[in-house]
């Protein structure tokens, strides 16, 4: 079962969830804001989609800055921010078993579900 990783306010997300019900897919939504992932959830999901920490967050984000992350290097570090503020994290997230994609473009989306 496919789970999407979805924030209803962006448009990237809203996207994502759409694509999946035209496909007719099972699967299954996880608002990650109002239900924030746990610390060993990233590490997990990190480990599903090949990527480091910082490739997960949004850099764009006031937040980042204010929170002086670029200046992180520490993996461990990164992953706690995420954990603790969950408004970093990128999405769309596609997770299928033991791979995942952040859905961004959208065209990353269409491919994951081929």
């Amino acid at each position: 079962m496919t789970t999407l990783w979805h924030n209803p306010k962006c448009s990237k997300s809203r996207e994502a969830l759409k694509l999946l019900e035209e496909k007719g897919e099972i699967f299954e939504v996880f608002k990650y804001l109002d239900t924030p992932p746990s610390r060993e959830d990233i590490v997990a999901l990190l480990g599903k989609l090949g990527v480091s920490a910082r490739e997960l967050m949004r850099t764009k984000e006031d937040l980042y800055k204010e929170l002086g992350l670029a200046n992180v290097i520490d993996e461990a570090k990164l992953v706690d921010a995420l954990a603790e503020n969950p408004k970093l994290i990128e999405r769309p997230i596609l997770i299928e078993e033991n791979r995942a994609v952040i859905g961004r473009p959208v065209e990353k989306t269409i491919e994951f579900l081929g």
